[in-house]
């Protein structure tokens, strides 16, 4: 799976990293170099990182967070070097504007559905879900035997969306959520493959289901935001 390569990768360069200290700290202790004049470029981390989310990752959110990250380095780096002044707070607005130019970007042009309070909904045979809750929650139910995907936002509220009688027909299907403050709950088949591709900001992505062992074609993609706020993929 691309993700595996993904995280294997990184922890290769995070132990070429760890290494590379204990080099650099080794030799200053024995006064043939000094760590200092070498630990100053450390902001080239960053735009290594930035670049390998740009040529690994699919997903265009995803590469603009990367191009993100090539700039934070290359003005921190020169920051170091001593050519401009750079503090990372300068550019803050620029994660507003990546946020919103990827909630745009890929989004289902269906109208979401907006739930205030509680409110269920079940039986239901689109192919492709679209709804809001804010600062309540959202329980829906899907069996179409074509689910394509959709979208979902949480805003201080929950959404708990069941496919556990859903199917893919062919190809993937991708769902785009976002919660803010809250909580979404995703219920898919044991047959299904799940591809997380979101972005965790102070939240988190987790895929917390069981496969049967075999080959699915069938395959979920989720992407989007949990900011402040969680994503949970069950069986």
């Amino acid at each position: 799976m691309p993700t595996s390569n993904f995280r294997m990768s990184f922890q290769v360069v995070l132990g070429l990293i760890v290494i590379t200290l204990g080099v650099i700290y080794t030799l200053d202790n024995l006064g043939i170099i000094y760590a200092d004049s070498f630990l100053r470029f450390w902001p080239i981390l960053i735009v290594l990182y930035g670049l390998s989310r740009i040529v690994q990752c699919d997903a265009v959110p995803q590469k603009l967070w990367g191009g993100f990250w090539v700039l934070v380095g290359g003005l921190w780096l020169l920051d170091r070097l001593n050519f401009i002044y750079f503090s990372i707070w300068d550019l803050w607005p620029l994660i507003l504007v990546i946020m919103g130019a990827s909630l745009i970007w890929g989004r289902s042009r269906g109208h979401a559905r907006v739930i205030i309070g509680a409110s269920s909904v079940s039986g239901d045979s689109n192919s492709t879900i679209n709804a809001l809750a804010f600062m309540g929650g959202f329980k829906r139910s899907n069996d179409s035997q074509d689910f394509r995907g959709g979208e979902a936002t949480a805003i201080m509220g929950g959404c708990e969306i069941d496919l556990r009688k859903a199917s893919i027909k062919e190809g993937e299907a991708v769902l785009d959520l976002t919660a803010i403050m809250g909580g979404i709950e995703i219920w898919v088949p044991e047959d299904w493959k799940v591809t997380l591709k979101g972005i965790p900001l102070l939240g988190g992505f987790e895929d917390k289901t069981h496969r049967t062992g075999l080959e699915s074609t069938k395959n979920l993609v989720v992407r989007g935001y949990a900011i402040m706020g969680g994503v949970e993929i069950k069986n």
